[in-house]
């Protein structure tokens, strides 16, 4: 066998070779951009639920004040009803 040949018959077997490779890399580099692509999304809806969970503690803050202060004033209307001889 001359050098020709063996050159040959080293590119025939070297061209799967590479192709496989070229198919597991590409294979490796989708499977990234999708898992990136879900850790992006996970953080991204993290974020938004962690806000959403800072505005609900706040409405809720709010409506609990706003019923202390009802019931204040209802107990505040009995005191006073009573004192003027009514029945609460």
């Amino acid at each position: 066998m001359d050098a020709a040949m063996l050159t040959a018959l080293g590119a025939l077997l070297a061209s799967p070779v590479a192709a496989a490779a070229a198919i597991y890399g590409s294979r490796g580099a989708t499977r990234a951009a999708r898992e990136g692509g879900v850790v992006t999304g996970f953080s991204t809806l993290t974020d938004q639920l962690q806000e959403e969970r800072a505005e609900l503690r706040t409405e809720l803050a709010t409506v609990r004040a706003e019923l202390a202060a009802e019931r204040a004033e209802s107990a505040r209307l009995r005191l006073l009803l009573a004192s003027r001889g009514g029945e609460p």
